[in-house]
């Protein structure tokens, strides 16, 4: 299992569109992939989970998974994050 705490940087914060990258990314990952924020911890697969907790600029996340790719699906939500989404603007 690895963790890692991210801090939310864009402007919206994880809400709608944002959030909808964010399970997209998650998805693509074989581990199971949790995020946790005010020790309520939901699937970061799910759209209604993570927009459930109200995440918004500058409030710090942490970021679970658990599997064969553990690492690398936290490495990469974490930079989605830390990056404000950059990926995915165009």
């Amino acid at each position: 299992m690895v963790k890692r705490d991210v801090t939310i940087t864009n402007n919206i914060g994880l809400h709608a569109r944002p959030a909808t990258f964010f399970i997209q990314k998650a998805n693509s990952y074989k581990s199971s992939v949790w995020i946790e924020k005010d020790e309520r911890k939901i699937s970061a697969k799910s759209l209604l989970g993570v927009l459930s907790l109200g995440i918004a600029q500058g409030m710090t996340v942490t970021i679970i998974a658990d599997g064969q790719d553990e690492k690398d699906a936290v490495d990469g939500l974490y930079n989605l994050i830390d990056t404000g989404f950059a990926e995915f603007d165009n």
